[in-house]
């Protein structure tokens, strides 16, 4: 049985778009929000913690519809601005590494943002810049580090530097990412992205210092302690984030598209929503088209099954924000025609999808299983999770149904959360509490949209709470009047 989404409007795979001194303006905001774009990515690696929540609090104003995630840098390392032009790294050239905070680089030296950590390299030493394409290699360590570069490329603001990692042991939250979680306890975000986790404990200690439970919290996941404890992370975390760029400077570049389906796959096992990022769309930063390949590499994530595919430099620094979102827009619509729905939802099973040891998650994952079962079935033309939380939107979302999924919920802030989540068609806030009439404002809805028919069926899960665990105990399928 194949479900053909051919001509319809919902883009269920959403897209995340990182703000920067190209969409800075109030009107490029407003065009990416148009564009499509359903989260805002706001980096808190760069500039000074008063600008960034300045700018975090004006984008909540202008876009009051979409979600905010707050990126904290973790222990990256950064080099000294290049400047907002590109400065090239030709291959041969020899350049001086050297211990320095709010100076400037340039094609013959590099100023290091990190204390004591240059005389720890040795000869032979790779240094990576940014994600990976421009590398040089240590020739003669000391407080300035003679270094060779050998594989160039162009080079611009404050890229991140990748030095061995077992010079950098640092224990998240770093003190500057507390000084930042300090600052933001107050301000209204939905996700925060954790930057370099390797344990469950560095998320379980960043959320410890947040003391925010209505932020969804994000593991990057960039190194190789991080696959290693990957599936305790998931447990720990909200959501999960492919950080493709570190995790392939710091593991064999040609096994990153085998973790990136790993990754996927497991975090969508415990409900979670997964972003795939970095260089999805990197030559349109400059071009006014993609190549063949990034192309392929967006559909692919499509088919991973990703919740999000991501945009940095490309919405952050690039020629045209907007019509890079345009682009992504129609690749993901594209390949989302072509999704084995069904194919999907069979080989995830509730028994794959039951992975938490939690009785709640385990429940939850049962009448999610029915309820999508029952869905396919009856060719239902819509669901309806009813939710506080967004913990019943999330868990029949992993099962990637091809009819819309419409959410309810009494908090507006778990609607603007749904909006990282995969097919969440349409979230409508409402106090009401009794089923039935959950039921009469979701078809009211659905009619409303032009979703469903009279004679058409409906699928309604709702949500309880069972000695303060959320949990979805309750599945009904509604025949539209």
């Amino acid at each position: 049985m194949r479900f053909d989404r051919e001509g319809s409007n919902v883009r269920r795979t959403k897209i995340v778009a990182t703000l920067g001194p190209a969409s800075t303006a109030d009107n490029v905001v407003l065009d990416l929000v148009r564009a499509g774009v359903d989260v805002f990515r706001i980096s808190f690696a760069h500039g000074d913690i008063a600008s960034g929540i300045e700018r975090l609090r004006h984008v909540r104003e202008l876009a009051p519809l979409n979600a905010l995630m707050v990126d904290i840098p973790g222990p990256k390392i950064r080099a000294g601005s290049f400047g907002a032009s590109p400065v090239a790294l030709k291959t041969g050239d020899e350049i001086d590494l050297v211990e320095g905070f709010d100076e400037t680089s340039n094609a013959s030296r590099i100023a290091v943002e990190r204390h004591d950590v240059l005389h720890l390299l040795i000869p032979g030493d790779r240094v990576h810049i940014g994600d990976g394409g421009v590398s040089l290699e240590v020739i003669a360590p000391g407080p300035t580090t003679r270094a060779r570069v050998v594989s160039g490329g162009t080079v611009m603001g404050k890229p991140g530097l990748s030095l061995p990692s077992s010079l950098v042991h640092d224990v998240l939250p770093t003190p500057e990412d507390r000084e930042r979680l300090e600052a933001l306890r107050q301000e209204n975000f939905q996700i925060l992205a954790v930057s370099f986790v390797r344990t469950a404990f560095d998320m379980v200690s960043t959320r410890s210092v947040l003391s925010r439970p209505d932020v969804m919290m994000m593991a990057k996941i960039e190194t190789a302690e991080g696959i290693d404890n990957l599936e305790e992370i998931v447990q720990v975390s909200d959501s999960i984030m492919v950080a493709r760029g570190d995790l392939g400077v710091r593991l064999p570049i040609e096994g990153v598209p085998h973790l990136q389906k790993q990754i996927v796959r497991i975090a969508i096992r415990y409900a979670a929503p997964v972003v795939v990022a970095t260089q999805m769309l990197e030559s349109m930063t400059h071009a006014q088209v993609p190549t063949r390949a990034e192309v392929t590499d967006v559909a692919n994530a499509v088919l991973d099954g990703a919740s999000a595919v991501m945009l940095s430099g490309e919405t952050a620094i690039g020629d045209d924000p907007v019509g890079v979102v345009l682009a992504m827009d129609r690749i993901v619509r594209k390949t989302e025609e072509y999704f084995d729905y069904e194919r999907w939802g069979s080989e995830l099973g509730v028994q794959e999808a039951s992975g938490k040891n939690s009785p709640a998650f385990r429940v939850t994952a049962a009448i999610t299983g029915s309820a999508w079962r029952a869905a396919m079935e009856e060719r239902a033309a819509a669901i309806v999770a009813c939710t506080r939380s967004g913990a019943t939107a999330r868990a029949i979302s992993r099962f990637r149904p091809p009819m819309p999924i419409l959410a309810i919920t009494p908090n507006p802030n778990t609607a603007l959360q749904l909006r990282s989540s995969w097919g969440i068609d349409d979230v409508v806030v409402s106090t009401a509490t009794d089923m039935t009439q959950l039921v009469e404002i979701a078809l009211g809805r659905l009619r409303t949209t032009g979703t469903v028919h009279s004679g058409d069926v409906v699928v309604v899960m709702a949500g309880s709470s069972n000695v303060g665990a959320s949990i979805t105990d309750t599945v009904r399928m509604v025949i539209v009047p």
